[in-house]
């Protein structure tokens, strides 16, 4: 990366880290957001259109509310970054859902903002029960969606609070054939899961459970024994994914070119992801999850530990991407409305849309920066 880059990345670092210090677990899934109070529906479809912007850009703010929150900010912030310009000073704290400048943006791309969807049957496929205790998830074939709400705001990368607030009264009991309101995004299809084709799939009792392996990878290999006859000047940038602990966003480059960026969980001080420079180790589709309590909160394996079901509300949701350090990965999530707030137990957590979008990107190998 050129040194302008680095600076430039060490200035957002410091500009976003300025932002008051994020409440671990902050009860996004069980509050409603604020829409209540003093914002218009034209400011509603104003930050949704520019969220959904960002997420067709590949430049995800996390789950679509129609507010101009930190996260929206940071992803438009990288957006602009990535094309040469000058990113935006964030406002304080203090004064949440304060629309940015969008000049120069493309928002009539998005145009319309909300579409109507007519629920299918295949939607509600994959809605079941869903107990709260990993004793009684154990017992399960599948993890999935606790309500036709939850699959359909998943699916349109929204908050379940925002869809209701775009459907009022229609969210209690949806039934195929229902017509619903949702953002004019791409929608996540779970079926494209199993479309993804790694560069090195792997197979494992538990995701979580794979060795290290910190050598030997086709980029020590490669990095050992350059050829200028192996390695044409036509030949696409190497990938690479680097991870800001302080601002919970993830940027994905080509050579020094920023393509993509998503919000993300980062671990707690308890359990805290591993600073340092890693690699892509392989991909795992549809992951067990071995959950063992005390690892997960004191980094100590024991004994007692439940092996889950795989599905999209696995604690690791739909796919695992492992790097070489056991027990690590980037993965999808049960709770897309955590994404940024809560804290993971020291992997880097996705929601499940983005992720799927991040696995099409990397391949064994990839360099992995966490800093």
């Amino acid at each position: 990366m050129s040194s302008y880059r680095c600076v430039l990345l060490f200035a957002l670092g410091l500009l976003f880290a300025s932002l008051a210090p994020q409440v671990e677990a902050r009860k996004h899934s069980t509050k409603k957001i604020g829409h209540k109070e003093q914002q218009s529906s034209a400011q509603t479809e104003a930050a949704a259109c520019l969220q959904i912007f960002l997420d067709r850009s590949n430049f995800s703010p996390g789950k679509i509310d129609g507010r101009f929150n930190e996260f929206t900010w940071k992803a438009l912030a990288l957006y602009r970054q990535s094309r040469g310009e000058q990113p935006q000073m964030p406002p304080p704290a203090t004064k949440g859902n304060v629309a940015p400048d969008v000049n120069g943006l493309d928002l009539a791309s998005v145009e319309p903002v909300f579409i109507t969807y007519a629920v299918t049957p295949a939607d509600l496929q994959n809605v079941g029960k869903l107990p709260g205790s990993p004793r009684e998830q154990a017992k399960l074939k599948a993890l999935l969606y606790q309500n036709p709400t939850d699959a359909i705001a998943e699916k349109f990368h929204c908050d379940i609070h925002f869809l209701e607030h775009l459907n009022p009264g229609k969210t209690k009991a949806i039934k195929p054939g229902e017509q619903l309101r949702v953002p004019n995004v791409e929608p996540f299809e779970l079926g494209t899961v199993k479309e993804i084709k790694p560069g090195s799939e792997i197979n494992a009792p538990a995701a979580n459970e794979l060795p290290d392996e910190p050598d030997k990878t086709p980029v020590d290999q490669q990095s050992r024994s350059p050829s200028p006859a192996a390695t044409p000047a036509s030949s696409p940038a190497m990938s690479s994914v680097k991870i800001d602990t302080k601002t919970n966003m993830l940027g994905v480059f080509e050579g020094d070119r920023l393509v993509a960026a998503y919000a993300v969980t980062i671990g707690s001080a308890q359990t805290a992801s591993p600073i340092g420079d890693w690699k892509v180790k392989g991909i795992s589709k549809w992951p067990r999850f071995r959950y063992d309590e005390k690892m997960l909160k004191h980094g100590q394996r024991s004994g007692h530990f439940y092996m889950l079901p795989p599905g999209p509300r696995s604690p690791v949701g739909v796919l695992w991407i492992a790097l070489n350090k056991k027990g690590i990965g980037m993965h999808g999530t049960a709770a897309p409305d955590s994404i940024g707030h809560s804290a993971s137990h020291g992997c880097i957590r996705l929601a499940n849309w983005d992720v799927v979008r991040l696995a099409e990107r990397v391949k064994f190998g990839t360099p992995v920066s966490i800093h």
